[in-house]
């Protein structure tokens, strides 16, 4: 007993020594951040600019309302983990009033969406939900000027290369005119306009939805659902398919048939999904059922199966274009509200 005693005191002393020096290299950390190191960090970025071959009076005016953001670092290295499920989750995300929102905005927008969607092979109403959810359709869309949060975080030096790229990449639409410097609005972390791209996904996925040269993600309506559209379009959207669905398991399930919940990356993910997809007809003879205990579609599709809560929480058999809506943000979690709220936009039909 006092072996073990002196042993617990230990581990508890090494705890806070860990936790003691953890946190004074944090503080440390936010200490070396300064208005000062800033604006110094500036001037070398200024200069790496011009050695990409950006033009010096681009340059100046790009860079000169730029101002350091604190609020972003704070953000940064403060983002929430808190402890959710599902069924703590979708409530939140996915509440009455968004519903209806969501199934208000489908009915006004549809002449454009069935002209998006057509074009893109999506359905309209996945267009909405993710409209919805990333912005709570376009009111929500974050009032940083995106090359001051940019060049802050990368300044703050845990993702500068990430951060140095985005910025670039942002440099690179003001200087194609789809937007000012001064109007470039987004989050904290650089994510722009009504569906929350960040600078290089707005490069690769971004489309001109209109043919009035711009492609303006954050008040062109157009602009925004076919970015959206084109998004899911590259990333191997199936219109003939929807997202999945939740099924009831059987009491003696092998789980290990499932994709586990933390996989640690996107690309062993879908190593995983690869691994351990089936056809809904041998879901079936595993004892997969739709949740009110009925039989899966008949249908000859393949699905894998996921766990967003862990073993003992819901269970989804997901589709092909479950993997195109994980490349926009891989959490189990955004999926399953996008997948419910364009369900939501389905049934009952709107009138």
């Amino acid at each position: 007993m006092i072996l073990l005693s002196k042993i617990k005191f230990t581990s508890v002393l090494t705890f806070f020594s860990l936790l003691f020096c953890l946190t004074s290299s944090v503080q440390a950390a936010t200490k070396k951040l300064s208005e000062a190191g800033f604006e110094q960090y500036v001037v070398t970025l200024k200069d790496e600019a011009l050695t990409k071959g950006y033009d010096a009076k681009f340059v100046k005016r790009a860079f000169s309302k730029i101002k350091f953001h604190a609020r972003a670092v704070k953000a940064d290295r403060s983002q929430p983990e808190n402890i959710e499920t599902l069924d703590t989750y979708l409530p939140k995300r996915v509440p009455d009033w968004k519903v209806k929102k969501a199934r208000a905005m489908y009915k006004k927008h549809l002449p454009l969406l069935t002209e998006v969607g057509k074009k893109y092979s999506v359905q309209p109403r996945f267009i909405v939900a993710l409209w919805g959810l990333e912005t709570n359709f376009g009111k929500i869309m974050g009032n940083y000027n995106v090359i001051s949060a940019l060049t802050t975080l990368a300044y703050e030096g845990r993702r500068e290369i990430f951060f140095k790229k985005q910025l670039w990449a942002a440099l690179n639409i003001i200087q194609q005119g789809h937007i000012s410097v001064e109007n470039m609005k987004g989050s904290w972390a650089g994510a722009m306009g009504q569906n929350q791209f960040m600078p290089t996904s707005f490069v690769a996925y971004a489309v001109d939805g209109d043919g009035d040269g711009k492609k303006d993600i954050w008040g062109n309506s157009a602009d925004v659902f076919s970015s959206m559209a084109n998004y899911l379009n590259k990333e191997g959207w199936n219109d003939e398919l929807t997202w999945g669905r939740q099924v009831k398991l059987p009491i003696d399930f092998d789980m290990s048939l499932a994709i586990p919940k933390n996989t640690g990356s996107r690309k062993n993910w879908l190593k995983a999904w690869a691994k351990t997809e089936k056809t809904l007809a041998q879901w079936q003879a595993l004892g997969v059922r739709r949740t009110d205990g009925t039989n899966l579609p008949n249908v000859d599709i393949k699905a894998a199966l996921v766990f967003p809560d862990g073993k003992k929480g819901r269970a989804y058999l997901a589709y092909d274009n479950y993997k195109s809506l994980m490349q926009w943000n891989l959490s189990y979690y955004f999926v399953s509200s996008v997948g419910h709220l364009s369900d939501h936009i389905k049934y009952p039909p709107i009138q």
